[in-house]
Order: structure tokens, then C-alpha cells, then sequence
């Protein structure tokens, strides 16, 4: 039987704990890069300090992976008609991606991070280089999202037409590319090219496949759960590990596209799709209005996080334990009242995301 008959059966269940989680998400993004700068004066810092910074990018790494994982369970169950998917998907990005690249690109020249010369072609230049390149640190997921996109036309056509035996041989080989980029286990890697199962397109299909698997295992809750504060404790763990016993931050237990996290992600999807939340009518109204923005806050949060830094808002302000949470708690916020603000004006309603 094709998987897709079983998308057809549950994929209506699956709307209300998937807005849950792309919100969640969200706000998981927000408090990473408002540890991340404490995770990276690993020199500097006292060590207590250091190590809230670690547990908090631990807890919160599954968010991208996530997002990538809620985008496949969205769209790879659909046809479309190739011409009609590229102007809506990539023509949704690209006017929020122009305006808040150029957005980035004044606050740095604000902040002197570069200066403008008398050449106005130099100029122009430099301002393509930093649309080309990226302008902010966190627009490479824009990025990420028009390439994968491009590959969405294409692998929903093997997602719909697979049995479910099908789609778990990709994933099979998806995860042991992931587990081959390990440096430990790379001197396993063989001449076999198996780049085409590598990347964030494993997380399209991961997704899709368990946002709608049915399992028959009553305790696949409690087991997600379990796994989920196991990888947290593991990442964080072997992070600190590598920390003290090379005396340089590493990043092998946090890369995006690894063994550790792809479980860790896995686990965070299964357990939103099993926790049943009863939301009051007014939290539901709230929650799905935020909902909407969510490119608008992922696009917008940096600049806000910046601000806070220039005010000397940040982990500083009191213990890392509370301020993380704390700021990251206000950015997010502030962001959703900035693009909700902005959407209210017409000129730049259409631009912001």
C-alpha cells in the first residue's frame, strides 16, 4: 500500500499540533541565538555560566530541523503543478527576504560595522554581495528554505507514489550519510556517492513520514519524552566534554545535519504529535495569530536581539539561568508586535513575511 493512502486518512488530525509546534519552534530559534554568545566566550566566562549557555542550546537545537521537518509534512502530500508551486513558495519569500537583507544591511552601516566609499558602483556591488552571501547571520535558512523548495516538486513525487518500505530505505540511507559525517565513524565512509541522500532533504522526508505514521505502540509518548531529555543531557554532556578535554568549543554534537540531532528532532515531533493541549478559545485566537507571522518574527528577531545587545540586554543582565529565557521571551514578543505593526501598513504589508 502507498504511504500516501495513509496521509489521506490523517493528514486532517494533523493541522492544530503542527501550528503548536512551527510557534514553539519559533521560539526555540530565539532562545538559541540568545544563548549562542554566551556558548561562544567559552574563554571568558565563568564556567557555571557557561554551561547554562550549553544546556539552553541544547534543549533548543531540534527548532530548524523541526521547521524543515513541518514543511515536509506540509507540502509533500500535495501535486502541484511545478510553474504555479515556484511563484507561490519562492515568490513568498523573496519580497521579505530583499527587504529585510536591505533592513540588515542599514542597521550594520548604523552600527559602522562597514562604511559606504564615493564609488556608487562599488557600492551597489557590495550591497549584492551581501544579498548574494547573506546579510544577517540567520538568513542563511532563507536561504536553505529556496533550495529545498526547488526539490520539493520533485521529491513529493517520490513521497506520494512510495510505499511506506520505500520511504524508510531513503531515510535508512539519509541517516547513515548523517552518521558517516561523524569523525569518529568517517573512516568508514567508502568511494560509494551517496550525496544525493545527504542534507536537509532527509528532514523533508522525516517529517512527512512521522507526522502521519500511525503507531501501534501505546507508549511512543512517554518513549519520545524519554529520548528527547536523553539527547538534551547528551548533547549538552558531550559538548562540555569536548569543551574541557580539547580547550575549543565543538560542534559535533549540535550540527544540524548529524546523527544526534536528527533523533532529537525526530523525538520533539513525535512528542507534539502525541501531547493532546486543550487551548482556551482567547489562547487559540492568540496563538494563531502569531502563528501567521511566523516568518515575519523569524526574519525580524535578530535585529531586535541586536538592539538588546547595544542596550546591554543579555545574559549579563541578571543570572543566565533567568535572563536567557527572559529576553528571548521579549524578542520574540517585540518581534511579533514589530511585523504585526507592520502589517498594518500598506505600503509594506506584502514585504515583511
Amino acid at each position: 500500500m502507498k504511504f500516501s493512502e495513509t496521509v489521506i486518512r490523517n493528514k486532517e488530525q494533523n493541522i492544530t499540533w503542527i501550528n503548536n509546534l512551527r510557534l514553539l519552534s519559533m521560539l526555540a530559534v530565539v532562545v538559541l541565538h540568545t544563548a549562542s554568545p554566551l556558548l561562544f566566550q567559552y574563554k571568558t566566562v565563568p564556567l557555571n555560566n557557561w554551561i547554562v549557555g550549553d544546556a539552553y542550546n541544547a534543549l533548543v537545537r531540534f527548532a530548524v530541523p523541526v521547521f524543515v521537518m513541518i514543511t515536509g509534512a506540509l507540502l509533500l502530500h500535495r501535486e502541484y503543478e511545478l510553474g504555479d508551486f515556484l511563484k507561490k513558495r519562492i515568490g513568498r519569500l523573496i519580497l521579505p527576504f530583499f527587504f529585510w537583507s536591505l533592513v540588515y544591511v542599514s542597521y550594520k552601516y548604523y552600527n559602522q560595522e562597514f562604511a559606504f566609499g564615493d564609488n556608487t558602483w562599488t557600492n551597489i556591488k557590495f550591497v549584492l554581495h551581501q544579498l548574494q552571501t547573506g546579510s544577517y547571520y540567520h538568513l542563511w535558512y532563507v536561504y536553505l528554505l529556496m533550495g529545498l523548495y526547488l526539490m520539493i516538486p520533485i521529491i513529493s513525487k517520490f513521497v506520494q507514489h512510495a510505499t511506506e518500505r520505500e520511504i524508510l530505505f531513503f531515510l535508512a540511507i539519509w541517516f547513515l550519510t548523517l552518521l558517516l559525517g561523524v569523525p569518529y565513524l568517517s573512516k568508514f565512509n567508502t568511494a560509494v556517492d551517496l550525496h544525493n541522500f545527504t542534507g536537509y532533504i532527509g528532514y523533508l522526508v522525516l517529517g512527512h513520514y512521522l507526522a502521519y505514521k500511525q503507531f501501534n505502540f501505546s507508549k511512543i509518548q512517554i518513549v519520545s519524552i524519554l529520548v528527547f531529555i536523553s539527547l538534551v543531557v547528551l548533547i549538552a554532556y558531550g559538548t562540555y566534554y569536548m569543551q574541557v578535554e580539547k580547550h575549543e568549543l565543538s560542534t559535533l554534537f549540535y550540527e544540524p545535519v548529524g546523527p544526534f540531532i536528527a533523533i532529537f528532532s525526530a523525538s520533539a515531533l513525535l512528542i507534539a504529535k502525541h501531547t493532546r493541549v486543550t487551548l482556551s478559545p482567547v489562547i487559540k485566537r492568540i496563538m494563531d495569530n502569531a502563528g501567521k507571522y511566523t516568518l515575519g518574527i523569524y526574519l525580524s528577531h535578530a535585529l531586535i536581539l541586536s538592539i538588546f545587545d547595544l542596550l546591554e540586554i543579555n545574559y549579563t543582565l541578571f543570572t543566565p539561568l533567568f535572563s536567557i529565557p527572559a529576553i528571548a521571551l521579549c524578542c520574540f514578543l517585540l518581534s511579533w508586535l514589530l511585523v504585526y505593526l507592520l502589517s498594518k501598513i500598506p505600503v509594506v504589508k506584502n514585504v515583511i513575511g
